[in-house]
């Protein structure tokens, strides 16, 4: 490569079978996730606390029957599955993430704008997820020990700081020693927390003397929904699965440089979204549907449901389970993302685990104040709007990558910082740029402006739409193939 070009000479916290850099494309031998990893990571996305807290709550949310809002789930499930084979394909073909692969459409120094919003939200939400997980490994220890946990500090008690210190520490043992670890940890995760629902299930059935599945009969009933409010039900709740998953959706291709080949991405997709959403969401009805009969009313956390059973055995069970979950959408939504974008920014400075501690680094800070202070801050606005920002650049990569690249990329000059096809002008693609500038300006009102609230739940569809459809007109005739 030229003296230009972004060098991948090795760096030295390189972890064995490792690409010397995290942006680097990853080597042959590094492409070893099957469809079962590629499912898990899916797996894992949905079965966090809140995951399962917002399945359960669609059901008894939005004013439909059951058979509504359990085909939005399965459609939702489908629909992104379909977006995330767009955006994975060039991750999967060349083996290169998604900061990387957003250079061909936004320029070498145009892409560090879309990896800097994707990244300061993934490790906002890691600093909180990290948080999350040490209360689940707080009560398995109160479970154990019976202590208390003693005076409080901040918001958290004694076994309360412990057990975030020590969730803190774990995550970084996990990335310390690579993608590797990761994949296998989101292979336990993923089917351990499939067998506690099942058992969670087993233990209502039990305590409802058999009514369970009469009780789930009735959440499915809805005499009194007309078909324009079963309509509109369904679109919201399609909506509000794909913002859900819209951070994964743009970032796809971080996982999909791992996978083996095509097929092993596309088969990973069919299992972990909309197959995966059926079992889940059965259960996550059944689970809804027991607690109604046992203890008298829809109860959509599933924390709530162990302390109900009045089972030590569960309770330990449970909260390794609701770790576990936690831990592994935190690995999978916000860290690696993170720890790209971070990467990017200094390409040839910032290795893999440079990154990482820089994002574990933020995540102790936020994480440690998000009880006392943060969550009071009423940040959803702001993390809203990062999501909104990103929503176009969707929809510019994929027009970009199969519209006008023809699935075609230049490796090289993806990794050429001052030339080259996608150098554009003096790194950034002015069509991008205000292609992302207008849609983007759309899909952050309907955050902000109460007259378009009505399409918040759709913004990120319509801000990918936008994008693409603006991109499509400003770039055509411009772009160097």
């Amino acid at each position: 490569m030229t003296a230009t070009t972004e060098t991948h000479v090795a760096h030295g916290d390189t972890m064995a079978g490792e690409s010397t850099h995290t942006l680097n494309p990853v080597s042959a031998d590094e492409k070893t996730w099957g469809w079962f990893a590629i499912f898990n990571i899916w797996a894992n996305d949905v079965q966090s606390l809140f995951g399962y807290s917002l399945v359960a709550s669609l059901f008894i949310s939005y004013g439909v029957g059951g058979w509504t809002a359990f085909a939005a789930l399965i459609f939702a499930g489908f629909f992104v599955m379909w977006m995330v084979n767009l955006s994975g394909a060039a991750g999967e073909k060349y083996g290169i993430p998604y900061p990387v692969f957003a250079r061909a459409s936004l320029g070498t120094a145009g892409s560090k704008l879309p990896a800097v919003l994707r990244a300061t939200v993934a490790v906002f939400w890691y600093g909180v997820q990290v948080y999350f997980a040490s209360t689940a490994l707080s009560l398995l220890i109160k479970l154990i020990t019976g202590i208390e946990g003693g005076t409080e500090i901040m918001g958290m008690t004694g076994v309360d700081w412990v057990s975030f210190v020590i969730v803190w520490a774990f995550h970084i043992v996990i990335f310390w020693r690579g993608m590797g670890w990761v994949e296998t940890f989101l292979n336990i995760a993923g089917p351990f927390v499939y067998l506690v629902m099942i058992g969670l299930v087993v233990v209502l059935w039990q305590k409802s003397d058999g009514q369970l599945l009469s009780a789930t009969a009735t959440i499915f009933a809805n005499p009194e929904g007309t078909i324009a409010t079963e309509i509109k039900g369904f679109i919201a709740i399609v909506g509000t699965m794909v913002a859900y998953f819209s951070a994964v959706m743009i970032n796809f291709s971080d996982f999909s440089r791992y996978a083996k080949d095509k097929s092993a991405m596309k088969m990973g997709n069919l299992a972990g979204l909309p197959l995966n959403m059926i079992l889940f969401s059965a259960l996550a009805l059944l689970t809804t549907g027991g607690a109604a009969v046992v203890y008298g009313e829809a109860i959509t956390n599933p924390t709530e449901i162990v302390e109900r059973t009045d089972s030590v055995l569960l309770g330990v069970i449970a909260a390794i389970t609701f770790f576990a979950a936690t831990v592994g959408i935190n690995l999978v939504a916000n860290f690696v993302p993170a720890v790209n974008g971070i990467s990017n920014l200094a390409p040839e400075k910032i290795s893999f685990r440079n990154a990482g501690l820089i994002t574990s680094a933020l995540a102790l800070v936020i994480g440690g104040f998000w009880n006392a202070y943060i969550s009071s801050f009423g940040i959803a606005p702001f993390v809203n709007t990062l999501g909104a920002c990103m929503a176009p650049i969707f929809g510019i990569m994929i027009v970009d990558y199969y519209t006008f690249r023809k699935e075609q990329l230049d490796e090289d000059d993806l990794y050429n910082m001052d030339g080259g096809r996608y150098h554009y002008n003096n790194g950034w693609n002015g069509a991008a740029v205000q292609a992302f500038g207008i849609a983007a300006v759309f899909s952050v009102a309907t955050v902000w402006v109460p007259d378009l609230s009505f399409l918040s739940g759709y913004a990120w569809v319509i801000g990918a739409a936008l994008g693409a459809v603006l991109y499509n007109v400003l770039a055509k005739n411009k772009i160097k193939v």
